[in-house]
């Protein structure tokens, strides 16, 4: 466990100029009382009141999510999450959970057995058996990227898809792009659908071939890429839109496996910029989630739902990092067309119609 030393060492500051930090002195800077409960935070520390308290404690239940090491997705939310709660005076504790799990305890029930007064669910699909109980919870939770109607217990949090995924088309169009696909995530996933939904309509907005064929589902890893790749190669698009940064690289490596080069001949830009996106070889243009606010904000909300403040959807706004896998248009012709039945037509038929009703008015 981290001590105030280690705090003081990380920052360069004195163990005194630490513990004024960490217990409000007033003979202290706004800023650097930030910045010491932030490192405090990043480094495991925490309070001896803390350590003994059980009255405020919140869990954040996370599933099919790597958030342990820096690189990983769900690292940062966990942690602006912990560092928010820190400097409320409230414990952290995280649990990760799955359909089984799920079936064997009731949400509400476990989190009365565990003490709970809030929690924070990351990574959940809709179709989780815990998902069909938030209707009616009373504890007050945050979905990340997920949504339950009328439940004022209840509060969603992500990044505004549609204003993400508009900002990377514009990009493409600017560079002279037409015939532009995209590779969504899971089918079964709500933030699949949102950006799909923002994908089709950006595509009416900007005037250009609304195309199903050019609109896939697949997973949120890179291995979806190779199943999906080679038919938008043969339709001649001339850049790929991901549903993830983790598909984008997929993408870029079945491009150079089909004798494609990204980005003179094709180019790929994701969703999310982890980590590992400016490392990529090219480096990756994306659409940036701030996660470390994702985090800090759904405490803030948790807060103020436990105070009584209903609160519905919440969306931060994403940012578009240009980097090196996106240039201007290479016009290349149609071999064939492929009919995909991974397409939107096909598994979420109607977000097209809605497409195409949207594009006649």
């Amino acid at each position: 466990m981290a001590t105030i030393k280690d705090i003081a060492d990380k920052l360069g500051i004195s163990v005194s100029t630490v513990s004024k930090g960490l217990n409000d002195a007033k003979d202290i800077s706004e800023n650097l009382r930030q910045q010491v409960l932030d490192t405090a935070v990043e480094l495991g520390y925490t309070k001896k009141k803390m350590r003994t308290a059980s009255d405020d404690k919140v869990c954040i239940f996370i599933e099919n999510m790597d958030y342990k090491k820096a690189d990983d997705f769900g690292y940062d939310i966990v942690l602006g999450y912990k560092q928010a709660a820190f400097r409320a005076g409230m414990s952290v504790e995280i649990e990760e959970t799955g359909p089984d799990f799920q079936a064997a305890h009731r949400y509400e029930s476990y989190i009365l057995e565990k003490g709970y007064k809030a929690a924070f669910l990351v990574g959940f699909a809709l179709g989780d058996p815990w998902m069909a109980q938030l209707g009616s919870t009373s504890v007050p939770t945050i979905l990340l990227d997920n949504f339950i109607k009328s439940n004022p217990n209840i509060s969603y949090i992500g990044t505004d898809s549609e204003e993400g995924i508009d900002m990377a088309i514009a990009h493409l169009v600017a560079l002279g792009h037409e015939k532009i696909a995209f590779l969504d995530g899971s089918k079964d996933s709500m933030i699949s659908d949102q950006r799909m939904r923002a994908y089709l309509r950006s595509i009416s907005h900007h005037h250009l071939p609304l195309d199903p064929s050019m609109a896939v589902y697949g997973y949120f890893v890179a291995d979806a890429a190779h199943y999906h790749v080679p038919g938008f190669l043969d339709m001649g698009v001339t850049a790929i839109v991901c549903g993830n940064d983790e598909i984008a690289e997929g993408v870029i490596a079945s491009c150079k496996a089909e004798g494609y080069s990204v980005p003179e001949d094709i180019s790929v830009i994701g969703f999310d910029d982890i980590p590992a996106a400016a490392s990529m070889v090219p480096p990756l243009t994306t659409v940036r989630q701030n996660r470390l606010e994702i985090g800090k904000c759904s405490f803030m909300i948790l807060r103020t739902l436990m105070d009584g403040v209903a609160l519905s959807k919440n969306l931060l706004r994403p940012s578009l990092i240009v980097r090196h896998s996106t240039a201007l248009a290479r016009p290349r012709v149609m071999v064939r067309r492929h009919d995909s039945k991974d397409s939107v037509l096909h598994v979420n038929p109607r977000l097209y119609d809605e497409a195409l009703k949207e594009r006649q008015l």
